[in-house]
């Protein structure tokens, strides 16, 4: 079993959901998040004052998935998360991690059956 993350665009959320529908993955939590790599900082004004914006707005899945579905998950993100044929600075990381357990609350249910 593995955990795996992925902090992409916002805007990309919508393209990743509908790539993971693609491969059966439907299961996600998502959370709004902000960070920054290589991505610049940017001025903004507000109310006459100059700001420099280095935090940029992100979107954080998360996703429990079974050995056979790792690969599948991570291609699906890779898809829906690139931006172009290439992909530019700031598309976001994946990250995969291995999960000792997992239970179920209203089952009681643990490992793999409780994904």
């Amino acid at each position: 079993m593995h955990l795996v993350t992925a902090v992409i665009r916002p805007e990309k959320l919508e393209a990743v959901k509908e790539a993971l529908g693609r491969v059966g993955v439907y299961r996600l939590t998502v959370s709004d998040v902000q960070g920054y790599g290589q991505e610049k900082s940017r001025e903004e004004v507000y109310r006459g004052h100059e700001y420099t914006i280095r935090l940029q707005a992100r979107v954080k899945i998360e996703i429990a998935v079974n050995e056979t579905f790792l690969e599948p998950t991570i291609e699906a993100i890779l898809e829906g998360g690139r931006t172009g044929d290439e992909g530019e600075i700031g598309d976001g990381k994946i990250f995969v991690e291995e999960l000792e357990d997992v239970v179920r609350i209203r089952t009681g249910e643990r490992g793999s059956e409780a994904i």
